[in-house]
């Protein structure tokens, strides 16, 4: 996908039928409680074609838009069996009585027109059904072969004007694909939408690859790759195709991490019997050692302000998370398990919101994926099983992806979970998947 070509797009602002105040100053009609919560009911009806020929690719975006909702789990999509009112013209304000009776708290219409130029518009308008007033509304223009993507996007503007949050669904994951029998596996850098959709193979499988990590402008790959010789770490430009090599890194275990900012990478090098961190400036290739201790210091991620570093050491004797200033000096241990003193905690990774750090943790023979604020205090442990690890945010913070190995002849799979513990789900992937990373939301790093 070229995103430059895509992002000639423009979106324009619909707008309102009927007065009443601008929807871009009103509350969010969702408020999203972690312990109580119950889907909105919300009715999405069929995007109406401009002409006939229009009508595959207006049932397609309606599916991926109440698909989005559904799977984010703060959503109920109301079976359009159950439409009492059918919408020809998006242009009419709907009679929302026949909405209430179906207990729809919210409404959504769209349309899709291919203009004589080629391109396709799209356009879409979110109801308050209790109140009549229209919510959102904004149209698109893009070539038709990124339907899916504007699919994405109002997706997420449903989303972040419901909520109050910014959504996740025009985001893209980059995993490491396997498959083949377990003795001879062979691993390749994919990369796909969130939903599993537009599977993208990125390397060719001759060598093993593990942990990729995107960028934060979500056009380069970090990973490493383990070939003839000592692992090397690549950069991957996703538009062009192109990669670089970063360099030769002896008993690298991990992939770096991309500074906010992307001008550097944070890694763990081992060096005799120990690891510790270092940073790499990705211009001048110049590398700053941050930790110097005796023990296997690993897994950093940034803080989002990039300010702060978190990582995993057993310097304490067993593996636990630490936390300290991201140019080095003294580190805080912030993993303290209440219901397991012999807990050890692993690939730490901090929200993109910055309110929570992501963790594995070992215990009672159990993986759990779970959630701490960054000073250790608000341990939550989302999912618990036989190998769960590899956590990583959606965009907004409120979704954590992660892969899942049941061992035996079987193979690894993805799955998500809300930051809250509920509606955990298994992602589709073409086949056997591990070391998920989720990209920034596509349409606020385009440029």
């Amino acid at each position: 996908m070229n995103r430059r070509r895509f992002m000639s797009l423009t979106g324009s602002t619909l707008a309102m039928l009927g007065g009443g105040q601008a929807f871009a100053q009103a509350q969010p009609r969702i408020r999203i409680d972690p312990t109580e919560f119950q889907p909105i009911p919300i009715a999405i009806t069929g995007f109406v074609p401009g002409s006939p020929s229009d009508g595959d690719v207006g049932n397609g975006v309606t599916q991926v838009i109440t698909n989005n909702l559904k799977r984010s789990g703060l959503f109920a999509p109301i079976d359009q069996a159950a439409f009492i009112e059918r919408i020809s013209n998006i242009d009419v304000a709907p009679q929302f009585q026949n909405w209430k009776t179906i207990n729809a708290q919210a409404l959504v219409t769209g349309r899709m027109t291919r203009q004589s130029d080629g391109r396709l518009k799209a356009e879409f308008r979110l109801w308050d059904v209790v109140s009549g007033q229209q919510l959102a509304g904004q149209q698109y223009f893009t070539s038709p072969e990124y339907w899916r993507r504007i699919a994405h996007i109002i997706s997420d503007q449903i989303y972040e004007r419901m909520t109050g949050e910014k959504g996740y669904f025009d985001s893209r994951v980059v995993f490491v694909d396997e498959s083949g029998p377990k003795e001879r596996r062979v691993k390749r850098l994919a990369m796909m939408d969130q939903d599993g959709a537009n599977v993208r193979y990125l390397t060719r499988g001759s060598d093993l690859v593990l942990t990729p990590r995107f960028s934060p402008n979500s056009q380069e790959i970090t990973y490493m790759e383990f070939g003839q010789g000592d692992p090397k770490v690549y950069l991957f430009n996703i538009e062009t195709g192109q990669r670089e090599i970063v360099g030769n890194f002896p008993g690298m275990t991990f992939a770096p991490r991309f500074s906010p900012d992307g001008q550097r990478v944070i890694m763990s090098l081992q060096q005799g019997g120990n690891s510790n961190l270092f940073v790499m400036d990705l211009r001048s290739r110049s590398t700053t050692r941050l930790t110097d201790t005796p023990a296997i210091d690993t897994s950093p991620s940034y803080s989002p302000d990039g300010t702060r570093i978190c990582f995993e050491s057993d310097r304490g004797g067993r593996s636990q998370i630490y936390v300290m200033a991201a140019g080095g000096g003294q580190a805080q241990r912030i993993s303290f398990s209440k219901d397991d003193t012999n807990a050890s905690y692993s690939t730490p990774v901090w929200s993109p919101k910055g309110d929570y750090i992501a963790f594995t943790r070992q215990g009672g023979g159990q993986f759990s994926i779970g959630v701490m604020k960054p000073d250790g205090s608000g341990e939550r442990l989302l999912t618990s099983g036989f190998h769960n690890e590899g956590p990583t945010f959606s965009p907004n913070g409120r979704v954590l992806m992660f892969f899942r190995d049941p061992g035996g002849n079987g193979g690894p799979s993805l799955y998500s979970v809300d930051i809250s513990g509920r509606n955990e789900l298994k992602v589709p992937t073409p086949g056997f998947a591990s070391d998920p990373a989720w990209s920034p939301l596509l349409s606020s790093t385009a440029g």
